[in-house]
């Protein structure tokens, strides 16, 4: 039997934020000094997938989720799952910027010292919800804190990251049946639509298009931003509840490796391992930190 790999060749058009012409500001680029260094330090990372991220955790943790740091099981606090667990480096230097953690811990990345290794580790990180790094689970965890708040009459939300690769798994379309049968308006699902996978985009590999019908169509509300606008990502997540009977999904449209001209949308840059010190001080040279 004979099979063939029909890959497209020619980019569909999707409707989206201009991504490409949001300027970082310096809060943003010294969060992603501070990724290259923990990528110098390991010599290993997930960084450019890390980068399209730092915009969507900031806004989280600078201007919406309801926590305490110095009591990281604080059982009001509002739960933040990084279901794209490779993303790992932005989620560590956010929980550091907060007091969840020394930041000395983040140059001890992938150290046998360390705490931090390469995918998000439960009951071994301060601030972590949930162990994740094998894709299409973290929704599923997700589902199940919001059903306890339900329970409990508590007035938390739940906020569950994925990435958009990560969106071809079932699991992710089952517990999305899931939190429409439940009603579940305190959970959040933020897609990281940056449309790129590990070894190629994601139209080729398993289009999602229409992706916002998709959701709909499983009974969320949906609202699309640009991933790395601030301003109009809290506004957003502000509105939230969109309906009072649906889940909500908020999906961003990003960049992969975002900031950094030669590793936007360049797979080689999905994982790197054994960067050199030139290659270390380009990455830097482009971030422009005074």
């Amino acid at each position: 039997m004979k099979f063939s790999l029909n890959m497209k060749t020619s980019p569909i058009l999707i409707k989206s934020p201009p991504t490409n012409a949001t300027p970082l500001d310096h809060r943003s680029r010294m969060l992603r000094v501070k990724m290259i260094r923990m990528l110098e330090a390991a010599k290993r990372g997930h960084i450019a997938s890390a980068f399209s991220l730092v915009e969507i955790l900031r806004a989280l943790y600078d201007h919406v989720l309801r926590y305490d740091p110095k009591d990281p099981r604080w059982p009001q606090r509002d739960r933040c799952i990084l279901s794209k667990g490779h993303g790992a480096l932005a989620l560590y230097v956010l929980l550091a910027d907060k007091g969840f953690f020394p930041e000395s811990e983040l140059w001890q990345y992938c150290k046998h010292n360390g705490i931090l290794g390469g995918h998000p580790e439960y009951g071994k990180v301060p601030g972590v919800e949930a162990s994740t790094g094998s894709l299409g689970h973290g929704l599923s965890i997700g589902i199940g804190f919001a059903l306890n708040a339900c329970l409990t009459n508590a007035d938390y939300r739940t906020f569950v990251i994925v990435g958009d690769g990560e969106c071809n798994e079932g699991s992710i379309w089952e517990a999305a049946l899931c939190a429409c049968k439940h009603q579940l308006s305190n959970l959040v699902v933020i897609v990281d639509y940056n449309k790129q996978q590990s070894y190629s985009t994601t139209y080729e590999v398993l289009d999602l298009e229409p992706f916002t019908s998709k959701w709909q169509s499983f009974g969320f509300s949906v609202s699309q931003v640009d991933g790395h606008n601030l301003d109009e990502i809290c506004s957003t997540l502000n509105r939230i509840p969109f309906d009072a009977t649906k889940p909500n999904v908020v999906i961003c449209h990003t960049i992969k490796g975002k900031g950094v001209t030669f590793m936007e949308n360049n797979l080689q840059w999905h994982h790197k391992n054994y960067p050199t010190a030139a290659e270390i001080q380009v990455l830097l040279a482009e971030l422009e930190i005074d």
